[in-house]
């Protein structure tokens, strides 16, 4: 389990995360969903190591991360636009995971084959990120991140560079994998469609505070607030509508 403990993070006087706490149990997918600006790209970070707290506590499974590198932890990130090495094929970037991990030789081509099939891209092996479109590279990024066998997968925006019709598609497929791989992960996103399609929790932030927390469908059927009603897209609720 993750746990983020009335976490702050500051740049300068700015708070950019302010008191923030929430858990994402173990085989959890939690969206972090809100507006440009509203803090949770900071959080993400702060999770990964990427930015220091400037109060509170990030612990998995009950330590304490406060101290420990990035490249300690254990997590794997995937970014907007993938990052993949240019100058080596699907199969090179899939299995420089396992690489890192002294996997090599025929068990690490039987995994990179598990993983490419996984995400829809068996026979890729040998084609090159540039051949890719865009939802084929962010397969391969996905992909590549499990390879990892990360304790938490961190997804920063995953599918915002990708058209619509795309998006909606490789939301499904980035659910059915994250439930087949029972993965434990974290996305940010500031897109409602994403969230509701790919996580189990959702949490709503604005201007750096979590404004509510709870399984996705509550959180769409009982907005807290009336701005929340709104910027999801629903109805307020009587109860919170002006009189």
């Amino acid at each position: 389990m993750l746990s983020i403990s009335r976490v702050s993070v500051s740049f300068g006087a700015t708070r950019a995360v302010d008191d923030v706490s929430l858990e994402v149990p173990s085989g959890t997918v939690m969206a972090i969903l809100g507006p440009s600006g509203c803090g949770k790209s900071s959080l993400l970070r702060a999770v990964a190591g990427l930015e220091p707290l400037a109060s509170g506590s990030v612990s998995f499974d009950g330590s304490d991360l406060a101290g420990v590198p990035t490249h300690r932890r254990g997590f794997a990130m995937m970014f907007q636009d993938g990052q993949l090495f240019g100058h080596l094929d699907v199969a090179g970037n899939v299995g420089y995971a396992l690489a890192r991990k002294g996997i090599r030789g025929a068990q690490a081509r039987s995994e990179v084959d598990r993983l490419l099939e996984l995400v829809g891209l068996a026979g890729y092996a040998a084609r090159r990120p540039a051949t890719l479109s865009g939802g084929e590279g962010q397969r391969v990024a996905l992909a590549r991140a499990l390879a990892a066998r990360p304790r938490l997968l961190l997804l920063d925006e995953p599918l915002s560079a990708l058209d619509r019709s795309l998006r909606e598609r490789l939301a499904t497929d980035l659910r059915h994998v994250l439930t087949e791989t029972r993965t434990t992960a974290m996305m940010v996103t500031h897109d409602h469609g994403d969230a509701f399609t790919v996580a189990d929790r959702t949490a709503i932030m604005r201007a750096g505070r979590l404004v509510q927390q709870g399984e996705t469908a509550e959180v769409w059927a009982h907005p807290v607030d009336a701005d929340t009603a709104h910027f999801l897209g629903v109805a307020v609720p009587s109860d919170l509508a002006e009189p």
